[in-house]
């Protein structure tokens, strides 16, 4: 009969790793701004919806090329996928300079605040005002409203 430790071993080999989860997660919030589904951006790809829902949980882990190809269908650099990475992951410190090319850490994005369907809608919203000036100054009456702007 199997040990305990052969148990927790090949439970620990089945849950994904904390990167991976972090990474689809960043996938799926880049994809969510954009308003593209799971199937589109598949269809970028040339993958299943099911494919992409399995990278945005961590359970796939995403290679090179792949991470490569999402950047680009996704327009945003591969250290994107890296943002906002826990201190407890290796994020923080140098790996967040060579990452993202930052000297110091963005302020204000601890908490879930990017996650939250308010700000999604947010921002979907913003980016459908096609009038530049208008947007300008929705833009300009947001930041007016905040505390200590």
């Amino acid at each position: 009969m199997p040990s305990d430790e052969a148990f927790e071993r090949a439970d620990k080999e089945h849950r994904p790793s904390p990167i991976d989860v972090h990474v689809g997660s960043r996938v799926r919030l880049r994809r969510t701004l954009l308003g593209m589904s799971q199937e589109r951006l598949g269809d970028a790809l040339k993958l299943t919806f099911q494919q992409v829902q399995k990278y945005e949980r961590g359970v796939n882990r995403i290679g090179a090329s792949r991470l490569f190809d999402l950047a680009r269908v996704l327009d945003v650099p591969i250290g994107f996928f890296f943002d906002d990475m826990p201190d407890t992951m290796g994020g923080g410190g140098q790996a967040r300079i060579r990452l993202t090319g930052f000297a110091e850490q963005q302020e204000g994005f601890e908490d879930d605040t990017l996650h939250k369907r308010e700000t999604l809608e947010l921002v979907r919203a913003y980016y459908r005002i096609n009038d530049p000036s208008v947007r300008k100054r929705v833009f300009e009456l947001i930041k007016s409203l905040a505390p200590g702007e």
